[in-house]
């Protein structure tokens, strides 16, 4: 975990999954990324986070929004700041595979 507001390797990785650029349906960082739920147990219902998005909603990067039906992260202010201080760096989204996500992030002002 990095104090600094950077993403960590792993966080980059669930990043990197739910956002490659694909032909069609490429989603928006502003939409978000699905997560599941727990099917049972004495979880049941509730959200199953992986290890990283768990670091990034405990570190304030993302919240978890609850329709009822779905569960989305999506990112804080902060959360798109330290996104797009990673970007930055070409090796931890290659714009072949993440324009969408680099056009997106264009548009991030730095001081949200």
């Amino acid at each position: 975990m990095t104090d600094d507001g950077a993403l960590t390797y792993a966080e980059r990785a669930v990043i990197r999954q739910h956002f490659l650029s694909r032909e069609v349906g490429t989603p928006s960082i502003y939409n978000g990324f699905p997560l599941r739920r727990w099917a049972g147990g004495p979880n049941k219902g509730q959200p199953k986070l992986p290890n990283a998005v768990q670091t990034m909603y405990d570190r304030g990067l993302i919240v978890i929004a609850d329709s009822g039906s779905s569960l989305v992260a999506k990112f804080t202010n902060r959360g798109l700041l330290a996104l797009k201080r990673s970007a930055a760096d070409p090796r931890a989204f290659e714009l072949k595979f993440y324009w969408k996500l680099h056009a997106e992030l264009v548009e991030v002002p730095e001081d949200l």
